[in-house]
């Protein structure tokens, strides 16, 4: 998904803001979203550059209240298997400019080869409308001291639900979708196919791997005595990836997010040639350099300023304007 680096939190109280997340309950994960009912309040926001589109709507219940929902288009990446039918099977090519020898039409495939990615996020709170608005982003260099006097007693005061990633690591959900696992409880994770990613092309590969442990919530609290478990991540990753995908370590981007999207312990895996969201210099710190920082200073995330993007209306942003850090 397009979205400019800044941190996502999961829950507004219990707010679940894992995109394209399955319903938490069996019964609602049966019923289809009603996308023929939704009404279309306003576009959030558009992207030319991913071909994506964000949409505020409203779906009426039996009762006749309407509920928020955002629903984001994005066109899938082309298939190569699929090049040669989308070449004969075309509906309609209509010419649009001809120049010599150029020339440029509107192709209007069959339906199975046009392919939309739909997300849907219902029912959406205030905070989910506000997080796909377009929006001013803001860069903030944080060091220690800001961390320990602005962001962590932030963290602390909110209600961040990560239900759901427990839910994973103790296979209570998306246990089918399991990519790799190390069962340990201290260096152990498990690898799983983002929910960015509909698996169907290589070329936007981005796979997550979760921490067992519990403790720790981001990049911050990382010191010499978690490079086990880094290395872990870092060295079976790499090779479940190949293993399962075909894709070698050097065509992979791994790395973590500061801020994160949620305070769990997390690293990404994404194709090198996606530029998958987040993955720019303000927000991605790439996993082989975390270990070797870590490797040469035991405590250097806890010594270094980090710089982060934060959008307008985050309340983190207002934070450390309030402290005149920003």
């Amino acid at each position: 998904m397009a979205e400019g680096p800044r941190p996502k939190r999961r829950r507004e109280e219990e707010e679940d803001e894992k995109p394209g997340a399955a319903p938490h309950d069996g019964a609602a994960a049966a019923a289809p979203f009603p996308l023929a009912e939704l009404r279309l309040q306003r576009v959030l926001r558009e992207s030319a550059r991913d071909k994506a589109v964000f949409l505020h709507g409203e779906v009426t219940g039996p009762s006749g209240e309407g509920t928020d929902a955002v629903i984001i288009l994005e066109k899938t990446p082309f298939q190569e298997e699929k090049l040669s039918d989308l070449l004969k099977k075309h509906v309609k090519l209509e010419l649009q400019m001809r120049n010599d020898i150029y020339s440029t039409y509107h192709l209007y495939p069959p339906p199975e080869l046009s392919e939309i990615k739909t997300t849907v996020v219902f029912p959406a709170t205030e905070k989910h409308i506000q997080k796909y608005l377009r929006q001013d982003v803001h860069l903030v260099r944080e060091t220690w001291e800001d961390y320990t006097q602005i962001t962590l007693p932030f963290i602390q005061s909110q209600s961040f639900s990560v239900q759901w990633v427990y839910n994973i690591l103790e296979k209570k959900a998306e246990a089918d979708r399991i990519v790799h696992e190390n069962p340990d409880p201290c260096d152990g994770f498990v690898l799983v196919p983002d929910f960015k990613w509909n698996q169907n092309q290589l070329d936007d590969l981005y796979l997550i791997a979760l921490v067992r442990r519990r403790d720790l919530k981001s990049l911050r609290d990382l010191t010499a005595e978690h490079l086990p478990l880094l290395r872990n991540i870092l060295r079976e990753g790499e090779e479940a990836v190949t293993k399962r995908f075909g894709i070698a370590p050097s065509r992979l981007r791994v790395y973590l997010h500061y801020q994160p999207s949620y305070y769990h312990l997390h690293v990404h895996f994404t194709a090198l040639g996606y530029e998958a969201p987040g993955s720019g210099v303000e927000r991605a710190h790439l996993l082989a350099d975390v270990i070797d920082n870590l490797a040469a200073d035991p405590a250097f995330y806890q010594k270094r300023a980090l710089t982060f993007a934060l959008r307008a209306d985050e309340p983190l942003f207002h934070k450390f304007r309030e402290a005149g850090r920003a």
